[in-house]
């Protein structure tokens, strides 16, 4: 059985650099279109999280460690 995973996202702490988007095998993460964080940037998300399979390398990638990912049974 495949891995799932859930990724979570500190909205306020998140820069929308966009790095996790780029390594991001199952291209599941975007930065948001209509959310504007208290620091003036598009914060980054996961659109369809039952396609994540928990590989992290979002959470690896972020310079300010906003992302967690955890597995799911």
């Amino acid at each position: 059985m495949a891995r799932k995973g859930k990724v979570i996202f500190n909205e306020e702490r998140c820069k929308g650099c966009g790095l996790c988007v780029s390594v991001c095998p199952k291209n599941i993460i975007s930065l948001s279109r209509t959310k504007i964080n208290h620091k003036g940037y598009r914060p980054a998300g996961v659109e369809e999280m039952d396609k994540c399979i928990a590989c992290a390398n979002c959470a690896t990638m972020c310079p300010d460690s906003v992302i967690t990912v955890e597995t799911v049974e």
